[in-house]
Formats: C-alpha cells, sequence, structure tokens
C-alpha cells in the first residue's frame, strides 16, 4: 500500500540520469518525434565535461570552461524532475524518488554513470586538496594539479595512481603523469616520478601499452604494477600500496590519486544489477537482459567496454533505435543498431601531443583516420582541445550522431 504522502507520476519514457549519457538520449528522441513524453531524473544543477578535467590539471584548459548550468543543456521538451533515484521496482514499472515520490514508466533508460570511492582508501578525504594530493577526478581538485607541477624541485617524489578496473576514462591516471612530467621536463625540474598501477600494463589494449611503454620511459618515470593504493597520510605525506608481496610505504611531495570506481549504490542494490553490481545489458543490443522495456548505457552497465564519452557517442543511437522500435515508431523489418564496443582515449602524452587510441570489443584496434593509431601525433591535439569539447557541446549532447564513417580495423606495428 502506498504512503498517502507519496505522489505518483508517470511518463512514457523514464531517462534516470540527465549526464553524458542521458541526456543525448532524451534529445535524440525528442528530436525524432517532439510529441514523445520524456522524462529526466537528475538532481546536480551542473553540468560537466569531464574529459577535459585531463587539460585542466595540465594548465591547458580553464575549468571554468568545462561546466555549464544543467537547465542550458536540457532538451526542450523533456520533463527535468530535479530529484534522484533511491530505488527500482522493475517488476511494477517504477522507480523511487529521495522526496519520497513514485515515478512509473512505460520504458526505463539507466544512465547513471558510476560512483567514485573516495572513501575506500584510508586518509585520503581529509587530505584531498592540500598536503600534495591532488585528482583530475573531481573539477575543484584539476587545477591544483598543475600547481603541484608549478611548483615542484629538482629530487621531488610524484606519485600517480590508478585502481582495478573498470574505472571511468582508463588512460586519465597516466595522462596526468604525462602532462605533469612534460611541465617538470619543461621547467627544467628533475623527479622522480612513479606509476602505482593495479594492474599489469600500461594500457588494456597491447598494441597501445607498447607505445605507452616508450613513453613513460621517455620521461624516465618508473611503472609499477601490481600495486594498489590503500591509505595517505598527508600529514607525513606517505601513500601506502598493497601489493602481493605485502604493503610498501612510499614517501611523496605530489600524489596524483585515480580511487577505485564502481555502480551506484541504488544500481548494486536494485533487481537491474548482476553480481558485480552493474546494469546488465545485452552489450550489443543495450537492452536489459531480464527486463525488456528496460535499456541501460555509459558508465553505469556492464558492457566489457571503455567507460569514455566516445562509447557513449556510439551508444546513445543504439539506444534511440531501441526505444523507438519498442513504441512502435520504427517499422518491425527495420534492422535494429547495434553497439560494437567502440571507445576512445585521447592520451595527451605531452602538451601538444596525443595518442589518440581508438579500439572496439576484444581489443581490436580501428582508426578513424588513415594513420597508424598507434603513433602520437601533434595533429591530433587540436582535436582534444578544442574538437572533441565542441562535439560534445553542439552534436552529442544535442541528440545528433556523429556522421562520418565507422572507425575501420588498421594493422599496426607489432615492434
Amino acid at each position: 500500500m502506498s504512503d498517502a504522502s507519496q505522489t505518483h507520476y508517470k511518463h512514457r519514457v523514464v531517462i534516470a540520469g540527465g549526464g553524458t549519457a542521458g541526456i543525448p538520449v532524451a534529445a535524440a528522441l525528442l528530436h525524432a518525434d517532439p510529441a514523445t513524453d520524456v522524462a529526466i531524473i537528475e538532481p546536480s544543477e551542473t553540468h560537466y565535461y569531464q574529459p577535459g578535467w585531463t587539460l585542466v590539471g595540465g594548465g591547458d584548459m580553464r575549468a571554468e570552461d568545462t561546466k555549464t548550468d544543467t537547465a542550458s543543456v536540457m532538451p526542450e521538451g523533456a520533463t527535468w524532475i530535479k530529484d534522484a533515484v533511491t530505488g527500482f521496482d522493475p517488476e511494477h514499472n517504477r522507480v523511487t524518488l529521495v522526496s519520497g515520490n513514485i515515478l512509473e514508466y512505460d520504458y526505463l533508460v539507466v544512465a547513471m554513470g558510476l560512483q567514485i570511492d573516495w572513501d575506500a582508501i584510508e586518509g585520503l578525504t581529509e587530505t584531498l586538496g592540500k598536503n600534495g594530493v591532488t585528482s583530475n577526478y573531481r573539477y575543484d581538485l584539476a587545477p591544483y594539479t598543475n600547481e603541484l607541477a608549478q611548483s615542484l624541485g629538482n629530487g621531488a617524489n610524484a606519485l600517480f595512481t590508478q585502481p582495478a578496473m573498470p574505472i571511468k576514462c582508463a588512460g586519465a591516471p597516466q595522462k596526468a603523469l604525462y602532462l605533469t612530467a612534460d611541465t617538470l621536463r619543461r621547467r627544467g625540474v628533475k623527479a622522480h616520478i612513479g606509476f602505482y598501477n593495479q594492474g599489469g600494463a600500461m594500457f588494456g589494449v597491447p598494441a597501445y601499452a607498447r607505445e605507452l611503454d616508450k613513453v613513460i620511459a621517455g620521461y624516465g618515470a618508473t611503472p609499477y604494477f601490481g600495486h594498489n593504493l590503500v591509505a595517505v597520510d598527508g600529514t607525513k605525506k606517505q601513500a601506502t600500496f598493497e601489493t602481493q608481496d605485502g604493503r610498501v610505504t612510499v614517501d611523496f611531495d605530489m600524489l596524483h590519486v585515480v580511487p577505485p570506481q564502481s555502480a551506484p549504490d541504488v544500481i548494486k542494490h536494485s533487481p537491474l544489477a548482476g553480481e558485480a553490481g552493474w546494469v546488465t545489458v545485452d552489450k550489443n543490443r543495450l537492452t536489459h537482459t531480464r527486463y525488456a522495456n528496460v535499456f541501460g548505457l555509459g558508465d553505469c552497465t556492464d558492457t566489457p567496454n571503455a567507460k569514455t564519452m566516445a562509447a557513449v557517442r556510439r551508444q546513445f543511437p543504439v539506444v534511440v533505435a531501441a526505444l523507438r522500435r519498442a513504441m512502435g515508431a520504427l517499422g518491425a523489418t527495420a534492422a535494429p543498431l547495434e553497439y560494437d564496443g567502440y571507445g576512445a582515449c585521447p592520451l595527451t602524452v605531452a602538451h601538444g601531443k596525443v595518442l589518440l587510441a581508438e579500439f572496439r570489443y576484444n581489443g581490436e584496434v580501428v582508426s578513424s583516420f588513415p594513420l597508424d593509431p598507434t603513433q602520437p601525433r601533434r595533429i591530433h591535439w587540436p582535436l582534444k582541445k578544442y574538437f572533441f569539447p565542441w562535439l560534445y557541446w553542439h552534436v552529442m549532447l544535442k541528440g545528433k550522431a556523429w556522421s562520418l564513417p565507422a572507425p575501420k580495423p588498421r594493422p599496426t606495428s607489432t615492434a
């Protein structure tokens, strides 16, 4: 029985999450049919272009240029519900909100991103933003990364960490390292730089990992694989890592932290989640594995692809087509779109130089350009700094599918 204080609402399509994944879905649906009843659940008043925080941390972009009011990117015609989801009830086609209200739907799209588990590292939250501890994974901390790079002196110890996968933008931890190392080189500062990675390689795709081995070696930095950050003492400036041989403690002057990440708790504890806590969807169709009227995309799902903006750019047209097909807006004979696992990571290996890593499921190397994609290039820097932000604000968030030909498999050097 419902509580008397609860209010029940219903919309044809409900989108849980009004971020990088949810807004393009709503915009594309409304572009196809302005009469579509679409509601977006999103509590935040501010919308961020998070890929830009790497450049903010490198001193190559202003933090204020990576944010805007959420109202300015909400699609015209969508109902914005400024609330947050506290529970999913797919058996009865409804969600519960923080306000206590119940929102019913015919179709549900889950696009809630992931959560960054700052508290999972002992002592971290107390020292973030001071004592040399920073992270480009937070808007307010990215400028501090550049501040530290500009102030370190000879002999300083600069540590950069990477947790277990999956995380948002798997290349971001080392992007922070490369831009900091390049800044130090340009300043004539010789520091000790270490990359403490819980994994066993610089990148999940071997063709790119081989090149990145050369990049990090070129800076004289040392990778430490199998090292998982578990504690930080900001006052003593010490970081503690768990390894297969036990715990090790390392002194630092600068510590760039990337905490572990997971699906939002509300998803983990819902019928939508699989054993690992993520929304379980067909990896090609992006339809839920148990509930036919539920769809998922972006960082919150269990699709085995990189969690990047580029992946979402390829995913949202698939979800929109599936929704319109389910609602009867597309002919029954229309072939469904499929997502092939495409992802991209513009690895800023130096100020002015980018390795534009593109790949699909199973680590297949692809490229949007007729060039060896494993090679860092200066011509890719304007893409990262100027074109991709423009593409995000003016194309992707408008629900427009980018019309360039699909990336093609490329032969790569095995040297």
